[in-house]
């Protein structure tokens, strides 16, 4: 093995800087109140066990768009562009902004960039911009990047525009059937999902969406190394059958759920998106706006549910029940 040049090595004296702690970590979650429903220690009569919901608070990853602008241009010269809008957690968006750029092949070294300056301003506190503005040296073939970056103003730089965008495209709330699901069989979904994984199961190294018929089988499902094309394969599929607005089924993914995923499942009239990791923020925002039934963290044992619990039993059977659940304190989370 090579050895790592002196200057290149870390020690004692020049140790890395410290990450920010809790504090700054707390600002990037937000708590929410969830029902969640747990199995029983000891199963019924039949065998099966008893899922019983109560209500508590999680807390879940925030969620919001960053547009990331680039200034370029000789000295007297300089020129400010829109580059890309991408959805993030808030926090190091400098670094997320000169990570990008360095990966698409914009800038190559730390000489390459100036300075810059974000939006974290006391005028615009939730701006949610960030500049990068790079030397009059590195060439900046503007053209071709606005044809390679998919950026568009529509989707807002709050969560509240976001939504309204998708409003605006003529997206309208998901109705709600009388049919009600069986927490059971939510907590046999994702050994449903892994039985039909074959090339998971060969690899470990594909995301999942499967479409299930409610309180019934397995549809269909498909894999892909992106989450997002997994359920794109999924959308793609029911739309040349025909079969959109899709009700009377329940979606699964194989990871967290974010906004994007939810948009998706909105377009597309799915009235219940399961997942086996979490929401984001904006995920749940979308989906009480939309009335989804967002569930999260579901396992054999037990599953949250983040929005829209009046699909699941017993709360569906007997809605009073949901405002009669009192909130508990929060527990930090479902994992």
């Amino acid at each position: 093995m090579g050895q790592i040049p002196s200057e290149h090595r870390l020690s004692e004296s020049h140790p890395l800087p410290i990450e920010p702690g809790l504090t700054e970590s707390l600002t990037r979650t937000t708590a929410v109140q969830v029902f969640r429903w747990g199995a029983e220690q000891e199963p019924a009569e039949s065998g099966c066990p008893t899922f019983i919901p109560t209500a508590t608070t999680d807390l879940v990853a925030i969620e919001e768009p960053l547009e990331i602008r680039l200034q370029y241009g000789p000295t007297h010269q300089r020129i400010s562009r829109s580059l890309s809008i991408t959805m993030r957690t808030p926090g190091d968006d400098y670094e997320l902004a000169v990570g990008f750029l360095l990966s698409e092949g914009i800038i190559n070294r730390a000489s390459d960039v100036l300075n810059f300056e974000d939006s974290i301003l006391l005028a615009e506190p939730t701006a949610n911009i960030v500049r990068v503005a790079v030397s009059p040296d590195v060439s900046v073939d503007i053209e071709k990047l606005q044809r390679h970056f998919y950026t568009t103003s529509s989707c807002g730089l709050c969560g509240k525009t976001s939504l309204e965008a998708l409003e605006r495209q003529g997206l309208s709330p998901v109705p709600c059937a009388d049919w009600r699901l069986s927490p059971a069989w939510i907590a046999g979904l994702p050994a449903a999902l892994r039985m039909g994984q074959r090339t998971f199961a060969a690899t470990g190294g594909l995301h999942a969406s499967g479409l299930f018929v409610a309180n019934g089988p397995l549809v269909f499902l498909r894999e892909d190394v992106g989450r997002h094309n997994a359920l794109d394969k999924v959308l793609g599929r029911l739309l040349l059958e025909d079969r959109l607005p899709l009700q009377g089924h329940v979606l699964l993914v194989s990871g967290r759920t974010s906004l994007e995923l939810m948009q998706k499942a909105v377009v597309a009239g799915i009235p219940v998106l399961a997942a086996i990791g979490a929401p984001s923020s904006l995920a749940i925002n979308c989906a009480e706006r939309f009335g989804v039934t967002l569930l999260g963290f579901v396992s054999e044992n037990r599953f949250n549910c983040y929005a829209n619990p009046q699909r699941i039993e017993p709360l569906g059977s007997n809605p009073s029940l949901i405002s009669s659940l009192g909130v508990l304190p929060t527990d930090g989370g479902a994992t």
